[in-house]
């Protein structure tokens, strides 16, 4: 990286610490509290490319011995250089390589299965996959609707995702049938995050018609 990209490169958290903990927490929030949609606080100046709560998440979960993946729109731009500087995380080309991955809305979500699953006596070396999207659109009919159950949840918690594959929920479901092993996910608006980890179980508003 010569001196004029370094000129160039956008500022991290505003303040280290402060910021790093305050987006770890919602990460963790997401995760524990399964399709409960949290607002991400934005401290960072965040590149151009890729949602700002996704940008800031990541910031906070990945370190210098973190392999991540990034799909073609971020990859090509100033996102990777700015994750790398400011984390020291490794690139890698493939998804089945990556412990964290984040895929820009509009481009395409690999199949789940094709991230690193983790092992049933490691499941924690599995991938953790952010997926930009447009929004959480509760009640307007748009996009898909889900019912989430699983640990984490009291009895039901419905999600509306505007942005994810067709295929998302046939993929999911094998995803959660290889419990303990599969990917986990957070989904990221531009300013919130909700969080879906392997152990949820989602149905379709068609499957709970049928």
């Amino acid at each position: 990286m010569n001196a004029q990209s370094l000129q160039e490169m956008q500022a991290g958290f505003a303040v280290e610490a402060l910021g790093s903990q305050a987006a770890f927490r919602v990460a963790l929030q997401a995760l524990s509290h399964p399709g409960r949609v949290w607002p991400m606080p934005i401290d960072a100046e965040c590149p151009a490319h890729g949602h700002a709560a996704a940008a800031v998440s990541l910031l906070a979960l990945l370190d210098a011995d973190c392999t991540l993946w990034l799909s073609p729109t971020l990859a090509g731009s100033s996102t990777a250089a700015w994750l790398r500087f400011h984390t020291g995380c490794t690139l890698v080309t493939e998804p089945a390589q990556a412990q964290f991955a984040w895929v820009a809305q509009g481009d395409e979500v690999p199949d789940l299965a094709a991230f690193m699953p983790g092992t049933d006596t490691d499941p924690e070396t599995s991938t953790t996959l952010v997926i930009d999207v447009a929004g959480f659109n509760h009640g307007n009919g748009n996009g898909d609707a889900f019912t989430l159950s699983g640990p984490g949840i009291a009895t039901t918690q419905p999600l509306q995702v505007q942005g994810l594959p067709n295929t998302f929920a046939e993929q999911w479901a094998h995803n959660h049938d290889a419990f303990p092993r599969g990917v986990d996910v957070l989904l990221a608006s531009p300013a919130t995050l909700a969080g879906l980890p392997r152990s949820t179980r989602i149905a379709a508003s068609a499957e709970l018609e049928n």
